[in-house]
Order: C-alpha cells, then sequence, then structure tokens
C-alpha cells in the first residue's frame, strides 16, 4: 500500500470553490489561499441551520505509541456518511509543527481517509500557527518594554505569568533568563517557552465568535501581579487592538477537503494533555451548519478530551452531541493488557482481553455525561478475526453499547460505511441524553478538579503543591473560581503516570500548578510532571522528512 504522502499526492483534488458551492457557502464569504484552500467569513455561520444538524464527537481510548487512529476515523466516518446519502461536514484540529517533525507525525488522518492538500495542512497551512505564535510573543514584548519604560516611574511586577511560545520542540527553551547585558537590552528576568498549542492565545482562538469577543478575550490576559498583589492585564497595557489585528485573518476557519471531496474545516490546534485538545467554536458551528452530520473529535484518549469537550466547549459554546464514537485498537487493548510492545501485532485473544478494563472506563466515564456510545473497533492489516469478534462481543453482550469495525484507510468512505450506518441508527432511533456536565459553574475549583480527577481519572486522593494553592488564592482573590477547568496531565494513563499502562484507581493526583486563563476563560491545573514544552526523540521525524524531485516524502 501506498504511503500516506503517496496517497495525498496522488489524489485529484476539487477546486475549494467547487466544495464550498456544493456546501452552499457563496463565493463572497470566501478567501482563497490557491486552488484548494479558502478562509471562510464567520457570517457564514447559521445558528438556526445547526439546530435542525447531529453533532458527532469521535474520541477514543487512552493511546499509546502504537497509535489509535483517530483523526482517521472522523475523516472516514464523514466519508462513510456521505456514501450512504448523508451529507457530512468534518471538523478538525490544524497539526502543530512540534510533533510533525519530533515523534508523532501529521494530524491529517492516515491513507485513504486523510483530510487534504497534506502537506500544506501539516506545515505552514495559511500562516495561522505563525500569527497565533507572533500575537503571543507581541505580547511578551510589548510586557517587557512596558516593564523597562516605567521603571522609573516605580512599575515593577513581582510575578510574571505570561512565557513566550515557539511551534518547535525545544527542551532547551524550557527556561530562559532574558535582558542579559548591558541595561538598554531591558530588564533581566527569568522566562521560558512553551509550545504554540499550549498558548493562551490558542485558546482564545478556539473560543472567540467575533472580532469583538476576540478583543475582550486578549484584554483579559493575566499578564502578572505587582508587589501589592494587583493583578496586571493586557488591556492595562492598551494593546488588545494591536494584538487582535495579528490575528484577524487567523479566527476564521479554513475550509479544505478530504480524500473523497468532502468538506472539512481545519482550525487551531490546542493539545488535550496541555490544553483543552478540540478545534474551534467557530469550526464546528460552521460544519454543523452546513453538514447534516458534523463529525469532530477531541485529542487523546475520553478521559483527557472528551471530558474537556463536553465541560468545557460545550458548556461555553452551548453544545450538544448526539452520539460519541469512541476508537478502540486491538493493538493499544493489547498494550494495556500487559502485552509487551514486541508482540502486540501478533495474534492474542486473551491479551486483548486484559485490557478490555481501560475499554470499560472510558464507557462508564462516557455514560456519566450521558452519551450514547458507538464503539468503533479501527481495524489494522495484523487483525485476527477472533480477536475482533471477542471485541464485538464484550461491547455488544457485556457492555451493551453499537460496535461497528472501520476500514477506511485502506477503503476510503466503502470502509466506513458500517461504522456511518451505526452512527446515524444511534442519533436517529436513540440519540445522547440532553448533556450532564460533571460539576456546575459555582463549584468550588478545588470540588471541580477533585470531580474530574476523582470521577473520570479513578484517583484516590488530590494534593496541592505550595505554588499551585498560592495560584488558588488568586484566582478566589480575581474572582474567577466560575471558570471550567482544565487539567493538564499524561495522555498515556489515567494517572499522572506516563508509564502505569495498568489500572491505577486510588493514586494521588498532585496538582503542580494552577494558570490562570482569564482570557480564555478557564483554570489550567497542571497535573503531576507533564511540560508544556515537549522535547525531541532520539530520532525524530525531521530525520525523515525530505524533498526529493520536488516532492516531499516522509511526511505523515
Amino acid at each position: 500500500m501506498k504511503t500516506d504522502i503517496e496517497i495525498a499526492q496522488s489524489t485529484k483534488l476539487r477546486p475549494i470553490t467547487d466544495v464550498a458551492t456544493e456546501l452552499g457557502i457563496p463565493e463572497s464569504e470566501m478567501e482563497q489561499y490557491g486552488h484548494y484552500i479558502a478562509k471562510v467569513s464567520l457570517d457564514a455561520i447559521h445558528e438556526e441551520q445547526m439546530k435542525q444538524h447531529h453533532l458527532v464527537l469521535v474520541t477514543a481510548i487512552s493511546p499509546t505509541k502504537a497509535g489509535i487512529g483517530k483523526t482517521t476515523v472522523s475523516v472516514g466516518l464523514s466519508l462513510g456518511l456521505n456514501r450512504i446519502g448523508k451529507r457530512a461536514v468534518v471538523a478538525l484540529r490544524e497539526p502543530s509543527l512540534g510533533p510533525c517533525f519530533g515523534q508523532k507525525g501529521g494530524a491529517c488522518g492516515g491513507g485513504y481517509a486523510q483530510v487534504l492538500p497534506m502537506d500544506k495542512i501539516n506545515l505552514h497551512f495559511t500562516g495561522d500557527f505563525h500569527a497565533i505564535t507572533s500575537a503571543n510573543n507581541m505580547i511578551a514584548a510589548l510586557l517587557d518594554n512596558y516593564i523597562y519604560q516605567h521603571a522609573a516611574d516605580g512599575f515593577r511586577l513581582k510575578q510574571v505569568l505570561w512565557r513566550r511560545v515557539m511551534d518547535v520542540n525545544d527542551r532547551n527553551l524550557r527556561s530562559i533568563i532574558t535582558g542579559v547585558g548591558p541595561a538598554t537590552n531591558g530588564v533581566l528576568a527569568e522566562s521560558g517557552f512553551d509550545i504554540t498549542p499550549a498558548s493562551e492565545i490558542m485558546a482564545i482562538m478556539c473560543f472567540a465568535t467575533s472580532i469583538d469577543d476576540l478583543k475582550r478575550r486578549i484584554g483579559n490576559i493575566l499578564l502578572g501581579f505587582d508587589y501589592n498583589d494587583k493583578p496586571f492585564y493586557v488591556r492595562d497595557m492598551g494593546v488588545e487592538g494591536s494584538i487582535a489585528v495579528l490575528l484577524m485573518d487567523a479566527l476564521k476557519p479554513n475550509l479544505v477537503q478530504t480524500t473523497e471531496g468532502t468538506p472539512a474545516f481545519v482550525h487551531c490546534g490546542p493539545f488535550a494533555n496541555i490544553a483543552h485538545g478540540c478545534n474551534s467554536v467557530v469550526a464546528t458551528k460552521m460544519a454543523l451548519s452546513y453538514g447534516d452530520y458534523a463529525i469532530t473529535e477531541a485529542g487523546f484518549g475520553a478521559d483527557l478530551g472528551a471530558e474537556k469537550f463536553y465541560d468545557i466547549k460545550c458548556r461555553k459554546a452551548g453544545l450538544q452531541p448526539d452520539c460519541t464514537v469512541l476508537v478502540v485498537t486491538l493493538q493499544a487493548l493489547k498494550m494495556h493488557g500487559g502485552v509487551p510492545y514486541e508482540k502486540i501485532k501478533e495474534p492474542d485473544v486473551a491479551g486483548a482481553a486484559n485490557g478490555f478494563w481501560n475499554l470499560d472506563r472510558h464507557v462508564a466515564n462516557l455514560r456519566r455525561f450521558g452519551q450514547h456510545i458507538v464503539v468503533c473497533f479501527n481495524q489494522y492489516a495484523e487483525d485476527t478475526d477472533d480477536e475482533i469478534a471477542e471485541v464485538r462481543r464484550h461491547c455488544v453482550e457485556e457492555l451493551g453499547v453499537d460496535f461497528a469495525v472501520n476500514n477506511a484507510f485502506t477503503k476510503g468512505g466503502e470502509g466506513a460505511v458500517e461504522l456511518a450506518e451505526t452512527v446515524v441508527k444511534a442519533v436517529e432511533r436513540r440519540p445522547s441524553k440532553p448533556l450532564r456536565l460533571l460539576y456546575k459553574d459555582d463549584d468550588t475549583v478545588e470540588n471541580k478538579i477533585e470531580s474530574v480527577a476523582r470521577g473520570i481519572y479513578g484517583a484516590g486522593s488530590i494534593t496541592y503543591t505550595n505554588k499551585a494553592r498560592t495560584q488558588l488564592k488568586h484566582v478566589y482573590a480575581l474572582g474567577l473560581q466560575h471558570l471550567p477547568i482544565c487539567i493538564a496531565k499524561t495522555q498515556y494513563s489515567f494517572s499522572t503516570d506516563a508509564k502505569a499502562y495498568g489500572p491505577t484507581d486510588g493514586y494521588n493526583l498532585e496538582v503542580a500548578d494552577i494558570v490562570i486563563n482569564a482570557g480564555a476563560g478557564m483554570i489550567v491545573a497542571i497535573a503531576g510532571s507533564i511540560l508544556r514544552m515537549p522535547g525531541l526523540p532520539k530520532s525524530p521525524q525531521a530525520n525523515r522528512i525530505d524533498i526529493v524531485n520536488g516532492e516531499i516524502v516522509g511526511l505523515s
């Protein structure tokens, strides 16, 4: 079989104007980026049309280094739905250059279920990530300048919270010293870099619904505290308008297409282990405006991505999913069942069954939110009929959930027909109940964290470092305790231990820090040793990416 990029390069694309016209988006509301990409005006969102359509979330069991294929399933489901006569539109996050050139690779799906043009989407695309990076770092530069220029007036900050970002995995930049050298180089200070998907600007872009809303949120960004514990915001520098200017084009969702020419909105890209892991509200609403079925995904496993999708995105945007698809693979089940990584491609019914505990936990968690669940078995070439039959039996007979096999990776839409039909039956006959959120807005921050940690992760206790408790005091002093919480933790385990593949119920979840995202409208609780600036692996994907005879190779 061809590689992902070979399939992408050999696929004949439709002019993006044809894709938009078929959806009903007029050319006057589009700005083309070449022949196959366009940005769409926010005026193209139609709230009334959204009410007549169905929203489907795609999530997964806990990921492993063997992969899950959630994006491939999301794209495949949209292909399958269109194959059976339903107009489907998929809404996905934009890939980050960090993972593309690091360990994970791209984020456009795989095989014959991709969003295209894959190379452009995985690389610079329409410049959204660059705009977010520039906006974040412009705030950092303006803040440093403000401190420098007003030092003679007695202005000082006891604590600076704002960090720089870049869309590259670079462990050397996690902690830095700025202002080194003569006094004209600025004020000597400790600082550091996060990766762009962890920036509060990225989260703001995911939630903003207009330019005015964008400016308001930027103005509310908390930059630090002075020596009287008085907060200092972006609006105190009077620059929220200029930052919005950098982001005004990036706020518009990007319209592209799948390997079978169906529409896809790809916009914004926060990670679910260090942020809230969902594409933008405006992209989801755009997909829901024009698709009978809007398919979207939440990052990593359901414990991270789906919980944040419900408790943060749906809470704030008023979204109501009609069905949730939970992706499972044999290789992931085997790893969760204790099978060594080197043997997960070998037939092992018992080994897969030993990993059912992870699947069962995610199903139970999703039911807490009132979701009708369809378990999607994402099939790999090595999977045997006996293994698939055992997973189907467990899902249908023991868990009582719908089950479908997905083969979109090798067969495109044809391979996702069973999944599409199963989802349609679920939505038409027994859609999800009204969304039940884990906590109320007026709960304490500690109770919100406990609701997720105990109820979703299975933690037995929650503790806070002194640094986190200090930040909690700031949350209450600023009157921000009503905001939803976003827990940043490892994606590989329900616990904070990335290597704990087995059940971990009863562990202690330590909140190491609290990050106040007043502009985005959420409180980020950093659990365990999760890093907001990843490092590169020993053999990064960059070693395999090249351009040969004018064609990109090694991008996946």
